[in-house]
This record gives C-alpha cells, sequence and structure tokens, in this order.
C-alpha cells in the first residue's frame, strides 16, 4: 500500500508532502489547525488544508477545531463535503441549524461551491486560500455534492436496489418470517417496523446517487465535449496519474 503497510488504509501519511489521514470522524480537523499552527511560525504564506463530512461537523473535535481556528486567525480552510449523509442517517435528521450558521458562528467566513463541478471547485478554493494567505484567517468551503457509492461496501439497502432478484431475499425472507412467527411483537408493531423498511428501500430506489450525471467525471465530460483537444489532455492526464497511484499502492514492499 502506500505506506508500505504501516499504519493501514484509513491512516496513510507522507511526511514529505505534510499529509496526514485518520480514520476517527472529525480528526482532520484538530490535524489540520496543527499543520496550521507549525506554518504561521516555520512557513509564512502556506496554509493547511482539513476535508471531512457534513456528519462531521457533529463531532465536538472539529467544533472545537473551528472555535480555536477563529481565535487564533489560524491558515487553515476548512472543506466540507456536504452530501446530505451520515454514513447511514440523514444529516437532516441528526444536525441542528446549518453549515452556513455554525461556521458563521465561530466568525469563520463560509463560502460554497457545487462539487459536482471541478472547475468551479478550483475556482473557489483559489479564491479561499489567497483569503487566507492574505491574513483573512480560517475560511469554511462547502462543497454540494453527491457520495456516489454507499458509505461502506455491504451497506444492504445499496446493494438490494442495484442486484434486486440477489439481494432482496436476504431482507425479504427475515421481515416475512418475523411478521408470521406467533408470539412477539403486536401487528400494529410489525407493521410498523414493516413500513420503516419499506420507506428506507424505496428512498434507495430513487436516491440520486445512482444518476450518473452526480458524477464529477461525467459532469465534466459532457461540459468539454465542445472542447474535445481540452478534454483530450485532460483524460490522458487523468489516466496518467491513476496508473501512478495505482503502481504506488502496489508496489511489492520488502520488510
Amino acid at each position: 500500500g502506500l505506506c508500505g503497510g504501516n499504519g493501514g488504509h484509513m491512516h496513510l501519511f507522507s511526511k514529505s508532502h505534510l499529509a496526514a489521514s485518520s480514520g476517527i470522524v472529525g480528526a482532520a480537523g484538530p490535524a489540520a489547525a496543527g499543520f496550521a499552527l507549525a506554518a504561521q511560525y516555520l512557513r509564512p504564506g502556506r496554509i493547511a488544508v482539513a476535508f471531512f463530512g457534513d456528519g462531521a461537523i457533529n463531532q465536538g473535535m472539529l467544533l472545537e477545531t473551528l472555535n480555536l481556528a477563529a481565535a487564533w486567525e489560524l491558515p487553515v480552510l476548512f472543506v466540507c463535503k456536504d452530501d446530505s449523509w451520515a454514513i447511514t442517517t440523514r444529516s437532516s435528521q441528526m444536525t441542528g441549524g446549518n453549515l452556513r450558521d455554525r461556521a458563521r458562528g465561530f466568525g469563520i467566513r463560509f463560502i460554497e461551491a457545487d462539487g459536482r463541478d471541478p472547475a468551479l471547485v478550483w475556482k473557489t478554493a483559489r479564491e479561499a486560500v489567497g483569503i487566507i494567505r492574505a491574513g483573512g484567517g480560517p475560511v469554511f468551503l462547502c462543497a454540494r455534492c453527491v457520495h456516489l457509492e454507499a458509505h461502506f461496501l455491504g451497506y444492504q439497502l445499496a446493494r438490494a436496489t442495484r442486484d434486486p432478484i440477489r439481494e432482496l431475499p436476504h431482507i425479504v425472507a427475515p421481515l416475512a418470517q418475523s411478521f408470521i412467527s406467533p408470539g412477539g411483537a403486536r401487528l400494529s408493531e410489525r407493521l410498523a417496523g414493516l413500513k420503516i423498511v419499506l420507506t428506507a428501500l424505496l428512498e434507495t430506489l430513487r436516491d440520486p446517487r445512482k444518476e450518473p450525471e452526480n458524477d464529477p467525471v461525467s459532469y465534466t465530460r459532457a461540459r468539454l465535449l465542445s472542447e474535445p483537444d481540452r478534454l483530450q489532455v485532460l483524460e490522458e492526464t487523468l489516466a496518467k496519474e491513476t496508473e501512478g497511484i495505482l503502481s504506488a499502492a502496489l508496489v511489492e514492499v520488502t520488510i
């Protein structure tokens, strides 16, 4: 793997690039604050960037980091990938208020962009970096996007919508068995439980994660059909960088 087997796939680190990641939700915030604080003293003009999802905004450590970054005017860009989901729970069901008011509550500048449009995200992020480097303090960039896959490969509802003939029996059979078995909960309670499951299935069938136009790559390709030369250069660059990443990840490491 990229780290030669050290730390696992969720804890990638590159000392030469000053890049780190963690499997702990919201941990990108404190890590970026540490990089930003070091930059203030050792590398003026440099900034730190933290990437996290909208579900992580409810983690105490990330909220504490927003407060500290604002109080110390740390050169850090907080990038929230807002796909309206916190793993398998809709963010609207567990997040009070909205992201804009939360960031502004700490006195942090809030900007947003369509996360499906790489060119727009690039432009917006560039403006944010300029503000930070000019001494404007931290900036919160909210990129509205669509998570094309389920949060984890075993998410059964997503698998059921893609291959219903194979997957639905694993859901329906236990439900049917519990529904007709004697004893247990009252009929009204069983019906209520069945309704919850069926509603979740129907919502998953209508999930925008299935729509190809929400894929940033497909979105960009469609936008650049009128510029075939530019599109070809981007396609070749993407293929080359992807090949390089795979080569680095799959290299055999001798310990």
